[in-house]
């Protein structure tokens, strides 16, 4: 035990560490499917602040607006994945992936600015209805309905596992919806003449993108906050690591995602005197790729101090002291333990 230091697991030969598993999305053919999403919406947007204007109608306008963010959202998604593939160096060591995340922070926030907006001048609307053109409402919300089937089936076509690609995505699905309800106030309005229908469709958009948003602010905050995904329960994954065979205890166990789709492990591993550090490190990345998806990991393991495994044994409390100056975190021993 005196002759043995500590073993890195990927950190310093990446056994396992890098092959197999990628760093981001299917670039060339991603932009090609939001190059075609983004000329859709373009051209149809324009002709619809037109038609919104002469019509008179809120919803026409707010959907034009609205598709303003959605072409934004997909610029900001092709930039981000040029970005994002650009090759690791200097002070970047995980190259500039984050700016997918970036990106999507950006759609989340414009889809909730612009349903506070939206929601304003809907309860305006409510409460002094303008003459609405229902038919010209009625006919461009079809026409709509059509170009954003199609926009969204372009980026359905994409990488969503991206938050990046997502976010566009959710942009394009509101739009869609919006229509749909446009389509569906025009009819009111030119059947009845109740002009109010157009305002009340608005309202019901702007609840969606209220839900879209946050979802989109909620994720990717995690993201940047170095939560751990959120289909991982940290102390259920460092519980399992401590059951395999040797293995004294694990602490120091951090698990967060670098990006969308690529999440990454380190942590401090203890195994039994004489145990075989390397062979315990590799059945650990084993059960991190086969169990959780996790490939990009850095374990430190070494051989367990004799009082820490004196500790372990007796079930008394942490032993963290004895081994690390600072530890982060629960301490997980096989056998009942604090979490």
């Amino acid at each position: 035990m005196g002759g043995h230091t500590h073993e890195h697991g990927p950190g310093h030969e990446h056994a396992g560490g890098h092959a197999g598993h990628s760093h981001g999305v299917s670039a060339d053919a991603d932009r090609r499917w939001l190059g075609i999403a983004l000329g859709l919406i373009s051209v149809f947007m324009a002709g619809e602040v037109v038609i919104g204007i002469v019509a008179q109608s809120l919803a026409l306008i707010s959907d034009a607006a609205h598709m303003l963010t959605d072409a934004v959202s997909i610029v900001l998604a092709l930039i981000a994945m040029r970005l994002a593939a650009r090759p690791a160096r200097g002070g970047f060591t995980y190259g500039l992936k984050r700016a997918e995340i970036l990106s999507a922070q950006a759609n989340g926030l414009t889809l909730l600015l612009l349903g506070a907006w939206l929601a304003y001048e809907a309860v305006h609307r409510l409460i002094d209805p303008p003459e609405v053109e229902g038919g010209l409402v009625f006919g461009t919300a079809l026409a709509g309905i059509v170009v954003n089937i199609a926009a969204a089936w372009c980026i359905s076509k994409a990488n969503r596992s991206s938050l990046n690609v997502e976010g566009a995505y959710q942009h394009i699905l509101n739009d869609l919806f919006a229509f749909i309800g446009t389509a569906v106030a025009g009819l009111i309005v030119l059947l009845t003449g109740f002009a109010r229908a157009d305002a009340i469709a608005t309202l019901v958009v702007v609840a969606l993108m209220v839900k879209a948003g946050c979802g989109l602010l909620r994720e990717s905050g995690r993201i940047f906050l170095e939560a751990a995904p959120a289909n991982v329960d940290p102390d259920a994954l460092g519980d399992k690591l401590v059951a395999q065979s040797a293995v004294v205890e694990v602490h120091d166990l951090h698990v967060w995602q670098i990006t969308s789709g690529q999440s990454a492990l380190s942590a401090h591993v203890l195994v039994e005197p004489g145990g075989d550090c390397h062979a315990v490190r590799r059945d650990l990345e084993e059960v991190l790729r086969r169990d959780y998806g996790i490939t990009h990991t850095t374990l430190q393991v070494d051989h367990t101090p004799e009082q820490v495994l004196q500790v372990a044994l007796a079930g008394q409390g942490s032993g963290d002291g004895a081994h690390c100056d600072d530890p982060h975190g629960p301490t997980h021993r096989d056998g009942p333990h604090q979490h």
